[in-house]
């Protein structure tokens, strides 16, 4: 094939079209981001913030479904691992690791059994 390479079409011509812009991003102030929700980034605010009662405030809101969740299910131990960012269930039958919320509530209240 012997076809030449195309030239850029110049700015005068009609069918001419700038490349969209980048998005604008601020840059990092440092090693992680200032406000989002990865968990590498949790990690490493958590890490710098002191302990109060023992945990974190950078888990705030898992502490907090945690607690809702252990004041409706009184028979059983329910809390969030810091160091494993998982919820824990202690229950008779064992104890039982939920990475996600939706995991859990499926722990303390699984689907009913059909009966045929």
């Amino acid at each position: 094939m012997t076809h030449p390479i195309p030239a850029p079409r110049p700015s005068s011509d009609p069918l001419y079209r700038p490349l969209p812009p980048l998005p604008r991003r601020r840059p990092l102030v440092g090693p992680f981001c200032p406000a989002c929700e990865h968990p590498s980034c949790r990690q490493r605010r958590a890490a710098r913030l002191p302990r109060l009662g023992g945990q974190r405030s950078e888990y705030q809101r898992e502490h907090a479904r945690a607690a809702t969740l252990q004041r409706h299910n009184p028979h059983l131990l329910i809390w969030w691992g810091e160091s494993t960012l998982s919820y824990w269930v202690a229950s008779p039958a064992g104890l039982t690791e939920a990475r996600e919320p939706g995991e859990l509530l499926l722990l303390l209240d699984p689907a009913p059994v059909l009966v045929c």
